[in-house]
């Protein structure tokens, strides 16, 4: 090797002690962060009947509004807004984007406060041009393929009985930020067809487990309620209008989780609240997708 070239690698070579000190510092470094992780792990936090209470009560007063602007026949949250915001939210539908926004259900002008819980509440929208109400239906109501047209966050699906319009479901979810979490849970669904252009749905999860060591031999389902606290309830309203040349087809989510323990915001805090936000508006997203690909599958048949 030329004397030159040895020089110049030697100025940004590291000297064996200073290598041992890096590689030790970097180990316990490594050491300390695996321990920090698993002493991080969040503690059972068990659902309280003041907990659910108060979900109860919004979930009532959500209620009582969606049946009163359904009466009145308000296809979307976009409707209530100024006519210049309206304008403007419905030229990005039109383009094929999801409109999001954030909820809140007041008690006589109050906020509810639930005790030991988070209350999540979420409203979305998409236009799914040149498609017809049958088919955004044939989408959503095709609960078995659900794992198909939802993942990676539903990662198995099923209809466990049928009547007509109502149906009860399972859904396993698998969720990741910063931890991931599976979950078991179960579904009641009813469809009402308000006129021939519109239908909306009530969908209200009976049961919700936690799942410990999903995929493997010791698989086991936690105590509902007595669990991580990653998702306790979930109440969903869907909405579809069939218009302007496609569909319009909104979602709003309410949903309960724990509250995030002292301490823990950087290991509990993204999952409990982005979350709720990230899966609705990759709901909305997949069902245009799995719409327009079975209107595709159709047309080369």
């Amino acid at each position: 090797m030329d004397e030159r070239y040895r020089r110049h690698l030697a100025r940004f070579a590291v000297r064996p002690f200073t290598a041992k000190v890096l590689l030790a510092a970097f180990l316990a470094a490594s050491v300390s962060y695996a321990q920090a992780t698993r002493a991080a792990t969040p503690a059972p936090a068990r659902l309280r009947s003041e907990t659910i209470t108060a979900f109860d009560r919004y979930v009532r007063l959500t209620e009582e509004r969606n049946d009163m602007e359904l009466k009145r026949g308000s296809p979307l949250w976009i409707d209530s807004l100024p006519e210049t915001q309206r304008a403007e939210r419905y030229a990005v539908l039109k383009r094929g984007e999801v409109q999001i926004h954030q909820l809140s259900t007041l008690d006589a002008g109050k906020p509810i406060v639930c005790t030991g819980g988070m209350i999540h509440h979420w409203v979305g929208a998409v236009f799914i041009a040149g498609a017809r109400l049958d088919e955004i239906l044939g989408v959503l109501q095709d609960y078995d393929r659900q794992s198909e047209y939802y993942a990676p966050d539903v990662e198995r699906s099923k209809i466990e009985s049928r009547d007509d319009d109502h149906f009860r479901v399972f859904l396993r979810f698998r969720r990741h930020k910063v931890i991931t979490v599976v979950l078991d849970t179960e579904h009641e669904v009813r469809y009402f067809h308000d006129a021939t252009d519109r239908v909306h749905s009530r969908s209200s999860a009976v049961r919700i487990a936690e799942v410990q060591n999903p995929g493997k031999s010791d698989e086991r389902e936690k105590p509902p309620g007595d669990d991580d606290g990653f998702l306790w309830r979930m109440e969903t309203w869907w909405r579809m209008e069939e218009r302007d040349g496609g569909v319009y087809v909104q979602s709003e989510v309410a949903s309960l989780t724990r509250d995030i323990p002292t301490g823990l915001g950087w290991l509990v805090g993204p999952f409990v609240t982005s979350i709720p936000k990230e899966t609705l508006l990759f709901t909305l997203d997949s069902t245009r997708k799995a719409t327009e690909a079975k209107r595709k599958e159709s047309a080369a048949h």
